[in-house]
């Protein structure tokens, strides 16, 4: 097979590491989206933790739930997956001893690419009375891991890895039952915070997590509708204490995953910044905390209906969007913190708004499967987009006409997928290496585009 080819030559669940897009002349249609990868990899864990069956269906098929699914079999649940005829979705049945009765692991534990599966695993195995290796690839052995490793040692657990366990790999030697702690992040971070709360499962007493930024609340909500006690106030403007108490067992639990809210980011600002568009979205994970890129595009001027669904514990709903004349906004820092995964996508519409638009506080975007801020700025500038760092703020003036561009992903699913959106509007076509990595979270993106592209 020839590893250069166009969009129009092949099967978009297996995408060519290097692409030429074509610009589309009209966007429409409607789209099923890959199962949220947060919801899925927790449905995973937490079925790990309850004793018997667990069902999970539309669980997202990336390389990041596949390593979650991957290191639940090797703690010791019968894990069995199951494809549908959406190739960005599949079923889990998952049959697990349960929390008191996992198995210590015979090797390291391969997280791949996922940040997620590492650090909430590494406050599973906190807990547990065995040690266990919790390692990825080269991109994950560079991400950050000691505001990670500080509350789980605060706990009683032993964390060692290189710079003094600041990065993966990651050897942790668990305790039961560990030391209750009242923590607060030094970054705001659902990832960490979901990692205590799981080690505050075999905790010895209430374990409380301060944020002065509420982080998305996946891990509180799936707990809860297991039936584990975690309580969640509010503090001060825009913070929350949460709480769990400790001996806590996860019930056995069906889950129907909603649609990925991140994936739908891609999606929305296609559709308001293409001349002539109209993409119904249907399922999509409407969390309050998961949100905000929805209302950030909105409040750009982007005309997004929103259509709400019945459900069980996350609210989904059915999105539409088209075409948009959009203006510049400030989105502060705790915006940003809250849309840290759509900040690449954001930029792009920024690149199509009228005025100066500035995002504050982006300087979590360098410690991601790439430095994200140098990968939008050195992307959307070849597109010939006016967009700079200043600091850990990123400033985007337009509106711009994009040209083609040879652009590389730096092998990072969101930002390939930003610039494969980009080039839907570009004047001429566009050379992407590193498309492949869209794969990691979204297998199916560019059948996708393909789909609704006209």
């Amino acid at each position: 097979m020839n590893p250069t080819m166009t969009t129009r030559e092949r099967d978009w669940t297996l995408p060519a590491d290097h692409l030429t897009l074509e610009p589309a002349a009209r966007l429409v249609g409607e789209l099923w989206l890959p199962g949220d990868k947060s919801i899925s990899h927790r449905a995973l864990m937490l079925a790990l933790l309850a004793p018997g069956t667990s069902t999970i269906r539309g669980a997202g098929d990336g390389a990041d739930v596949r390593s979650t699914a991957s290191i639940a079999a090797a703690l010791g649940a019968d894990v069995a997956r199951q494809s549908s005829d959406d190739a960005s979705n599949v079923e889990y049945r998952v049959t697990s001893p349960g929390i008191d009765a996992l198995a210590a692991p015979e090797r390291s534990l391969d997280c791949g690419n996922s940040g997620t599966s590492l650090r909430l695993f590494a406050g599973i195995i906190a807990g547990q009375p065995f040690e266990a290796t919790l390692d990825g690839d080269a991109s994950l052995r560079g991400r950050p891991m000691a505001r990670l490793a500080a509350p789980l040692r605060a706990m009683g657990a032993t964390v060692h890895g290189p710079d003094g366990g600041a990065r993966p790999p990651l050897r942790i030697r668990g305790r039961r039952p560990l030391a209750s702690v009242e923590w607060t992040p030094e970054v705001p971070s659902a990832q960490v915070k979901s990692a205590i709360l799981l080690a505050g499962l075999r905790a010895d007493g209430v374990t409380r997590v301060r944020e002065t930024v509420a982080t998305r609340d996946h891990t509180e909500r799936m707990l809860r509708a297991r039936g584990v006690d975690v309580c969640t106030t509010s503090e001060g403007p825009g913070g929350s204490i949460v709480e769990i108490e400790g001996g806590g067992t996860p019930a056995p639990f069906d889950e129907v995953v909603p649609g990925d809210p991140s994936a739908a980011a891609f999606w929305l600002v296609a559709a308001a910044i293409h001349p002539d568009a109209e993409i119904r979205l249907r399922g999509v994970g409407v969390n309050p905390t998961r949100r905000a890129a929805v209302d950030l595009l909105r409040r750009m001027g982007a005309r997004i209906e929103e259509t709400a669904l019945e459900s069980r514990g996350e609210p989904r709903a059915d999105l539409e969007a088209c075409s948009s004349d959009l203006e510049a906004i400030e989105v502060s820092p705790a915006e940003t913190a809250a849309a840290i995964d759509e900040i690449p996508i954001l930029c792009l519409a920024a690149t199509q708004a009228r005025g100066r638009t500035t995002i504050r506080g982006a300087g979590e975007l360098r410690h991601k499967e790439s430095d994200r801020i140098a990968g939008i700025v050195a992307g959307l500038r070849a597109f010939g987009a006016k967009v700079q760092n200043q600091g850990d703020d990123l400033v985007v003036d337009g509106p711009t006409a994009l040209g083609g561009a040879a652009v590389d992903s730096l092998d990072d699913h969101r930002l390939a997928m930003t610039f494969a959106v980009a080039a839907l509007i570009a004047r001429t076509q566009t050379k992407m290496g590193g498309a492949a990595s869209a794969a990691i979270s979204y297998p199916a993106f560019f059948r996708d585009l393909e789909r609704i592209r006209r």
